[in-house]
């Protein structure tokens, strides 16, 4: 394959109306312009590999501008492209200044011109006091909006109070797109000695407590409720709140929830002490919990998984003193979501199960599955060449992130990518584009 004279793509097993079947897909330009299903003769090194929509990832954090040195555009799309991801939407915070003004966000499109290898959506923020930029935000193309309800850990983007969401919910209702919420009610107390022992994943497990993610979570629901504003959870860890998601959407209401590939690879029994790779907020839970989460995927109470990639510097990770109390929480992940999900989730649900998890579910949460999510005619030719047999284990000299610190370092994987495809161009593998060809998403 070339990078600019891609026209057709057979593959035995192309993912197509719902099944992998023998399918050429041909593309013309920057679309797929139409399918032929069907066996075809035609030798191809990649006709027994999957041939499937690219994967969306609904939660990562950039940082740029601002933050370039925890995550920038161009090494983060990099990464993405390299595990399959071919957009991607970025989180308001972290970068400096957060987007929570049209202004703002002016400054991150500028900031991630000409830097995409992957197409980048983006959420606006908020916070307590920008009431009034939240339409303008949504006029200018936000795909959602995030608030927290506890400390976002950037002082520049503070959490949200009762009554912010009472105030804020009735605009983002009237935009049509959701509001993301980060659930952790932290007023709670949590009985934790991690104070006298920093560097425990045990002390720090307890230090951020189930109830507080189950609490939250109830509170985001009645508000759906309240003013049925579409709502949905972000990084869900926690297995006792299924229930409360999935009681509201047996109701009807617009709720939907992702969770994330080291809720359901790694297991609190299984971590370190002194190990800040694997701190992230809500934590990693046991592993009882998280063959639940793994069960509320399949059985549709969860929507799709998403990374919640958040990298650091070395020093703010505290990757030497193992400090758990004072280490950023977040899991450097972005170039694993595809592998890393499947890994997971290979023993519990089938390919067929697990491939929708990664393309048209989140492209739904997203209202871009009009272009994005499906292998069908005039929808973007954003496609990936994988082969889910095959397994390798992740080496830190291969991470495209800013920071090849992860907990995914010698991790055996399971699915390799060929090739990855966005707007009709190879941008990874074999006979790819030396330019980068993601655009920025915006919606109406």
């Amino acid at each position: 394959m070339s990078g600019q004279q891609i026209k057709s793509i057979y593959s035995h097993r192309c993912w197509v109306d719902g099944q992998l079947q023998p399918a050429t897909v041909y593309m013309e330009g920057q679309k797929i312009e139409f399918i032929e299903l069907g066996y075809r003769e035609l030798p191809s090194a990649i006709e027994n590999m999957v041939l499937m929509p690219g994967v969306i990832d609904a939660h990562v954090h950039i940082n740029e501008p601002g933050r370039t040195e925890w995550e920038g555009f161009e090494t983060a799309t990099k990464a993405a492209v390299a595990g399959g991801t071919t957009m991607l939407v970025d989180m308001p915070l972290n970068s400096s200044p957060v987007t929570t003004t049209v202004e703002n966000m002016e400054k991150k499109l500028k900031a991630s011109t000409g830097k995409l290898w992957a197409n980048v959506g983006f959420y606006g923020g908020v916070v307590p006091g920008n009431l009034e930029s939240l339409k303008p935000l949504a006029d200018q193309g936000v795909l959602g909006f995030k608030c927290f309800l506890t400390h976002s850990g950037i002082d520049e983007f503070p959490n949200v109070t009762l009554a912010d969401l009472e105030t804020a919910m009735p605009l983002i209702t009237l935009t049509s797109r959701p509001l993301l919420a980060h659930c952790e009610l932290t007023d709670i107390p949590a009985d934790t000695n991690l104070a006298n022992h920093p560097g425990s994943y045990h002390e720090y497990l307890k230090s951020r407590p189930g109830i507080w993610e189950t609490e939250a979570v109830a509170l985001m629901v009645r508000l759906c409720q309240k003013y049925n504003c579409p709502v949905h959870i972000v990084h869900v860890s926690e297995a006792s709140a299924l229930s409360i998601i999935a009681d509201a959407k047996a109701e009807g209401w617009p709720v939907t929830a992702e969770t994330c590939p080291h809720y359901l690879l790694f297991d609190a029994e299984d971590i370190p002490d002194n190990d800040t790779l694997y701190k992230c907020a809500p934590p990693i839970r046991s592993r009882a919990n998280n063959q639940a989460l793994a069960e509320g995927l399949k059985s549709g109470i969860l929507d799709f998984v998403a990374t919640d990639h958040s990298p650091a510097p070395p020093h703010i990770k505290e990757l030497e003193s193992g400090n758990l109390m004072r280490a950023w929480g977040g899991i450097a992940g972005l170039q694993f979501l595809l592998p890393a999900t499947w890994t997971a989730l290979m023993n519990t649900m089938s390919l067929e199960s697990v491939i929708p998890l990664l393309t048209e579910k989140p492209a739904r949460m997203l209202r871009l599955d009009s272009r994005k999510g499906y292998i069908r005619p005039r929808y973007d030719a954003d496609l990936i060449i994988w082969d889910p047999t095959q397994k390798f284990t992740v080496r830190q000299e291969d991470i495209l992130h800013r920071h090849m610190a992860s907990p995914y370092v010698g991790k055996e994987l399971y699915g390799r990518v060929i090739n990855t495809i966005v707007n009709g161009t190879t941008v990874f593998g074999p006979g790819s584009t030396p330019y980068p060809q993601g655009q920025a998403i915006l919606t109406s």
